[in-house]
Order: C-alpha cells, then sequence, then structure tokens
C-alpha cells in the first residue's frame, strides 16, 4: 500500500501509523503542506492527515488551508482511504459539508473514549473503552451519512465513518513518546487550569497507555478499506 501523510506542524509526525507501515511494508510519505505543494495526482491508496494547533477554519491567515481541503475533497470523491486525526478530522469534517467550531471544554490529557456498537462491529478487536491521548478545544458536527463511533465526557463526536474508507479520529492513538514530548515542548501554552486539561507531569504518566492505543490503531488501520 502506498500511503500519504498530509503534516501540518514540524512537531505533529505520525508516531505509530509510521511504525505501522513499515512493519506491514507499505510505503509511508510526508507532506508537509505548511511548506511545500500538494502534488497534482493522487497518486496513492490511503491519506493520512495529521494534527495542528491551527483551526480547520483558518483559511484567511493560512494559504495553504484551501488548498489542501481541496485535496482531501478529491481524494474522498475519488475514492480513497482517508484517515483524519485530531485536526485532521476536523478537515474532512469540514470538506464534508459540516461545521468545526469551539468544543465547551478544552480536552488536553489521557482520558477515555467509548466505542459504541457501530465502531466494535466494524473494527473487531476494539476493547468498549480506552484510554487515549486528546489534545484539542474545538470539535466537529457529524457530517450527513458518517456513522458515530466514539464519545468521551468532554466531547460527543470523537471518531466517525463514512462509507466504510473515510475515518475520522479527534484523539490521538498514533502517539508515542517522542510525540507526547513534542506536544509537550512545542504547546506549553496548552496546558492550563480547565477541568479537563492534565498538567505535564499526568500527561507524560499517562504513557503507560500506549501499548493499548497501538493494539486499537493496528485493528482500525488494517480494516479500513
Amino acid at each position: 500500500m502506498k500511503v500519504v501523510c498530509l503534516q501540518h506542524v514540524p512537531f505533529e509526525e505520525p508516531g505509530l501509523i509510521s511504525r505501522w507501515g513499515e512493519t506491514n511494508n507499505h510505503s509511508i510519505s510526508t507532506i508537509h503542506v505548511y511548506r511545500e505543494p500538494l502534488p497534482l495526482t493522487l497518486d496513492f491508496d490511503r491519506l493520512v492527515i495529521m494534527g495542528g494547533p491551527m483551526s480547520a477554519n483558518d483559511e484567511r491567515t493560512l494559504a495553504w488551508l484551501k488548498p489542501e481541503k481541496d485535496f482531501i475533497a478529491r481524494a474522498i470523491e475519488s475514492g480513497k482511504s482517508v484517515i483524519g486525526v485530531c485536526l485532521g478530522a476536523q478537515l474532512i469534517a469540514s470538506v464534508s459539508g459540516a461545521q468545526v467550531y469551539r468544543n465547551p471544554e478544552k480536552e488536553i490529557g489521557w482520558y477515555p473514549v467509548r466505542f459504541n456498537e457501530e465502531a466494535t462491529k466494524r473494527f473487531k478487536g476494539l476493547p468498549v473503552e480506552l484510554n487515549v491521548l486528546h489534545w484539542h478545544g474545538e470539535t466537529f458536527d457529524l457530517p450527513v451519512g458518517a456513522i458515530h463511533l466514539a464519545s468521551s465526557t468532554a466531547c460527543e463526536n470523537q471518531a466517525f465513518l463514512m462509507e466504510d474508507r473515510v475515518l475520522g479520529l479527534q484523539f490521538h492513538l498514533e502517539a508515542m513518546a517522542d510525540n507526547v514530548e513534542q506536544l509537550l515542548w512545542n504547546c506549553p501554552e496548552d496546558i492550563t487550569r480547565d477541568p479537563w486539561v492534565q498538567n505535564a507531569s499526568q500527561i507524560q504518566s499517562g504513557l503507560v497507555h500506549t501499548t493499548g492505543c497501538a493494539r486499537a490503531l493496528n485493528v482500525i488501520l488494517q480494516e479500513l478499506r
């Protein structure tokens, strides 16, 4: 499989997604959309859209965001397998006609998500509940026709699926120790005293959950069309 990853900042890398690709002999290349042009052709099997501190609504201030949205829309329309993580999920929602807006609560740290029956039926091997890394202040409405897959106490729409091949994950299953350290180093202003924001020590302690996240990610990446 040929996988293309869209990265929005230097420090939000594919993490365990890259490890999955290496383990399964898939080709994974990264396009840094903030500093290099997008390809004219859709010469890949799966598109992965990573996170970032910006908003999916920042088209006026980020010249590269509208072209990226057009690229994502083309990939979806052409029948590609597409996965969005955090901002990536919000971008999929946006190009699919749904609204992206501020969540009632900022959610940063390791908190459980609950996978519903639709999720565990379509991705066999997913647990009903899993502690995952969250790092977001915005959320999205579900696109028309999307299947709701997961929720948390602080955020209802944590995951959705369209046409069995387009997946949005608000949370970070891909995070490894290096990814977490990079987020803490580059986004210290996000660690506030809000109810659903953990401190740096709590976030570092939560790395014990990455083993379960890796198993869940592998199930999703293998089962997605």
